[in-house]
Parts: C-alpha cells; structure tokens; sequence
C-alpha cells in the first residue's frame, strides 16, 4: 500500500488518465471550441461594409447624359444666310463688328463703285494709247521703229519732221547743206530751225558753251560728244530717247545710233544742255 501511494503522488495525472481514459479526448475538444469561437468573433467583423451592393438599374431611372442635355443646335435663320454669302464679296477691312442687315444694300454698292474705278482709269488709258496712235503721221510711225519705242513716247513731232528733212543724207566735211553735211553742221541746222538758236560751227565749241549733265539727266534734244579722233571733242549729234541719237555719220550719213553701242560706247565723252530752248514751232 505504501508503494502504491507514494507512486500515486508521483505521477498524479498519470494515475488519472488511466482510470479516466474519457480525459484523452479533452484537450483536442478544448482546442476546437477555442477555433470554433474565433472564427464567430470574425464574423462580428463587418467586411461587407467596404463593398457596396450593386443594384440593376430600373429602366425609368435611365437619364440621358449630362452634356447631351447642354447641346443646342438651332437652324440660322434667312437673314443669316445672306449675310453669310455676301462676305466674301465685301471684306471690309476697316469695320470692327460685323455689318448690320440695313447696311448691307449700302455696302454692296461701295464694293463695287471700288472695283469699277481702276476699269474706267485702264480704258481710259487704252483710249489716249489708241487716239495717240490713230492721230501718229507716218515719221512718228518711222521713229518709232528707230527709237525702239511706243508711238506715245516719241519726241515731239515738230522735232521728228525737223531731223527726218537731214534723215540719210551723206556725210560731207563741213558741209552744212542737204547735199552734204558734217555733224556739227548737222546739229547748227537742226537747232536753228527747232528752237531758232545759234550754235558755234565747231563741235568743240558746242561742248564748250552746253551745261554738263549726267547720261541719266538726257532728254530730247540734247547735245551728245564722242571722241572720235583721240584729241578730245571731235563728234555730236542730237539726243531724241531711249537711248537713242541722231547724228551724220562718216560713214553713213545722217542716221540714228545707240549710245550703247560698242563703238560710240567707247568714244563717248558726256552730254550737254542748251538751257531755255523752246521749239519754234508747234505740234
């Protein structure tokens, strides 16, 4: 008996699982209530709540969207219409707003009066060119050719026909009729009937007496100087435009030459004026 109580207080809970073998089975039930009650406290918790619930939409609920709504779109009416079709037409430049309905009668009429002006100023001008060239004599029409110019652009025609009575006559070392003429015979003839002066004989001192002008300054009737013998003035003719001159040459007689022809380019001295002439007869 001894030995079986001192063995009962040493191994108390041994002694009791074997009497009570039910006690085996305690400890895994305790566990799975402690499991069983966690899980119930977890379902305290409200994870729905971050989740919202969807519900079908009725469809008389639907509303049609927002900025839909805010659209407007209106036909322009008549009058918009016509002012739409003559803008291009008009453009006025200078107006700041937009052109009223009651001015737009006025308007169109200001256009075109401004379109009309230049019409009439060309015609004008083609009737002056075409009076100009029905009314040319037949040495305006000859010059024209040898100035390679327009009709309108001639010199004066008492001029023309003053130069045109020496046109192709020869060359002849002081001559001074029309059966033989030098140049500076030609120049004296010329300017004595045209403007009723006198000039010098020589053509050195025709240079003399001129007023220097530059090439760019030539107008019709002034006098042009070549150096034609290496010693200074010794050549003269008559300017009548576009580059043009007419002169008694050596060669050829009284005829019409370019300044900027490579012979009298070379040779070309100036050009002067006989200041205050005035042609002795009229057109």
């Amino acid at each position: 008996m001894a030995v079986n109580l001192a063995s009962k207080i040493n191994h108390p809970f041994e002694v009791i699982l074997k009497k009570k073998p039910m006690v085996k089975n305690f400890f895994p039930a305790i566990a799975i209530v402690l499991c069983l009650s966690s899980c119930s406290a977890l379902k305290t918790l409200n994870f729905s709540n971050n989740k919202q619930a969807y519900t079908a939409p009725v469809e008389n609920d639907i509303q049609p969207a927002k900025f839909i709504n805010e659209i407007s779109v209106t036909a322009p009416a008549a009058s918009e219409k016509t002012i739409v079709r003559t803008e291009p037409a008009m453009k006025p430049k200078k107006l700041v707003s937009g052109p009223r309905l009651d001015d737009q009668a006025t308007m169109t009429y200001e256009v075109r009066s401004t379109v009309a002006a230049p019409v009439k100023v060309e015609n004008k001008t083609k009737a002056e060119t075409k009076s100009a060239i029905e009314s040319a004599a037949a040495v305006q029409f000859k010059y024209a050719v040898l100035l390679k110019t327009e009709v309108e652009n001639l010199p004066s025609k008492s001029l023309l026909n003053i130069v045109d009575q020496w046109y192709g006559v020869r060359y002849r070392t002081g001559g001074n009729t029309k059966s033989g003429v030098d140049c500076s015979g030609f120049t004296v003839a010329v300017f004595a009937a045209a403007y009723g002066i006198s000039l010098p004989r020589v053509s050195r001192e025709q240079y003399r007496i001129s007023r220097k002008i530059s090439t760019t300054e030539l107008q019709e009737g002034d006098l042009v100087f070549f150096n034609t013998r290496g010693s200074g003035v010794s050549h003269v003719g008559v300017y009548l435009g576009n580059n043009k001159f007419i002169h008694a040459s050596v060669s050829r007689g009284v005829m019409v030459n370019d300044l900027f022809e490579s012979y009298y380019a070379k040779r070309y001295l100036g050009a002067g004026r006989i200041d205050d002439k005035q042609l002795v007869s009229n057109d």
